[in-house]
Order: C-alpha cells, then sequence, then structure tokens
C-alpha cells in the first residue's frame, strides 16, 4: 500500500513549499487540506484527476476514513498543513489513527510562519548579547496551556517569544508579558498573513501596540514576535570577526598579524 505524506506547506506563498511538498502534491491522487489557513494556491500543484477535501469541515474520523479508503483503493495521499506539520499541526491524533490501522506515512516538514515573520520583518532573532533563545508558544484560549508554560511565565527570560494564535486576546497578551517581566517599551511586532501577497505588518512597543492593531482590524492569522531584538543595538558575531579562529579560518593576533 501507499503511505501517508503529512506536508507542511508553508507559510502562504507557493513558492515557499519544499521542493519534495510540490513534488508529493504533483503525483498526490488525493489531498486533503487545512482549508482554515492553507493558500489555495498551493492546489494549483494538483493534477487535474486529482480528488480534493477541505478539513476545515470534517472532523479526526472523517479525515482518517478518506484516507483509510484510498489507502486500501493504493491511491497516494498528501494531508497538507499550514506551515511546519509539528507545531500547532495538530498531527500527533492523526499519526496516532494511522497506527491503529497500519498505514504506513511520512513528515516533510515546511517553512513555519514564525520563520517567515522573521524573513517579513528582515530580522535576525537571535542576536549576539541580546536573545539566544526564540520561544514559541501561544495564550491560553480554547486550547488550554499548562500553567508553567503561561505567558507571565515565559515572560521572564525576556527572550525573543513568538506567539501563534492569540491576536485575537492581543491586549490580555500584552498585559501578560508586562505583568512577567518585559518592559513597557519593549518592541513588539504583529505580522498578518506572513508571505502572502495581502501580508501586513504593524510594528510598535507593549504600551501602544494594542491600539495600533485595533485601527488594522487585525484578528487572526497574525504571528505576534516580542523582544528586544526588534529593535536595539548588538554585539557583532564572533564568527566573523578578524581575530577569531575556528576551525575554517585563522584569526589575526592581538597584533592584527
Amino acid at each position: 500500500m501507499n503511505k501517508v505524506h503529512i506536508v507542511g506547506a508553508g507559510p502562504g506563498d507557493p513558492e515557499l513549499i519544499t521542493v519534495k511538498g510540490q513534488r508529493l502534491l504533483q503525483e498526490a491522487d488525493v489531498i486533503i487540506y487545512a482549508g482554515s489557513l492553507v493558500n489555495p494556491a498551493l492546489l494549483d500543484y494538483a493534477k487535474a484527476q486529482c480528488k480534493i477535501y477541505n478539513s476545515a469541515s470534517m472532523t479526526l474520523q472523517d479525515v482518517v476514513e478518506v484516507v483509510k479508503n484510498a489507502v486500501a483503493d493504493d491511491l497516494q495521499v498528501v494531508r497538507l498543513h499550514t506551515g511546519d506539520p509539528a507545531i500547532y499541526g495538530a498531527i500527533q491524533e492523526q499519526m496516532d489513527e494511522f497506527k491503529k490501522l497500519s498505514i504506513d506515512y511520512e513528515v516533510v516538514p515546511g517553512v513555519s510562519s514564525f520563520l517567515a515573520s522573521a524573513a517579513a520583518l528582515k530580522q535576525e532573532y537571535t542576536l549576539p548579547e541580546i536573545s539566544q533563545t526564540v520561544i514559541i508558544t501561544r495564550n491560553a484560549g480554547r486550547t488550554p496551556v499548562p500553567e508553567k508554560e503561561n505567558l507571565k511565565s515565559l515572560a521572564a527570560h525576556n527572550a525573543t517569544m513568538c506567539i501563534f494564535l492569540s491576536v485575537h486576546m492581543l491586549n490580555d497578551v500584552v498585559k501578560e508579558l508586562i505583568a512577567g517581566g518585559y518592559k513597557e517599551d519593549t518592541p513588539i511586532a504583529i505580522v498578518q498573513k506572513a508571505s502572502w501577497p495581502e501580508q501586513k505588518i504593524v510594528r510598535g512597543r507593549l504600551n501602544d501596540i494594542v491600539g495600533k492593531v485595533g485601527k488594522e482590524d487585525i484578528t487572526r492569522t497574525a504571528m505576534i514576535v516580542v523582544g528586544e531584538c526588534l529593535d536595539t543595538d548588538y554585539a557583532l558575531s564572533r564568527l566573523y570577526a578578524p581575530e577569531f579562529t575556528h576551525m575554517y579560518r585563522k584569526g589575526t593576533d592581538s597584533e592584527g598579524k
């Protein structure tokens, strides 16, 4: 039997899917895509006779049933998720069901929206002497967050933070971040639909971002990025310093020789 391919679609731009992901879409007989988030332009890669399902209106069992029947008919199946499937993709429960049914599967990674947001912002998240840690998280909503992982607790690190699925609760997010230890003037950016044609960026500080975003009517499909990396002086990397020696290059000594 054919295996199921769980494919990361990337953040939106159809050209940001991996070469392997694109090939699998072109070869697929059945595609089940996350219609609430995946750019439908990616479906243009599918062949004319491919059967396409939008999982936005399906339950877990609906998805599994389509996969089971397709694999039984020896068809090639792609389960297309937004970004990278491992981040808020709800794929574990699907893989566990496939295991129960002895359906073989493979996961093909993709470009996550938190990385596409960095590209849109033209920003490195891990600046020397500013932040060497990136926290990927979300605010508690209909899906709870473990108490030890709430925003207030994570904010104590003052690291670069990328917050998914929370822009509709931005006021609460800001309050938690400040209560946890970020200064009120900490830089923050909201990137809506990173890499899409309608991409929108709003920059500000924790103490003014809510008002700025309210004027732009951004309520979903947006990444929240917070941290000093967004607007600060930083140390240059030692990797390219002329005096720094590493296994590929000998640096100059203290006298510049």
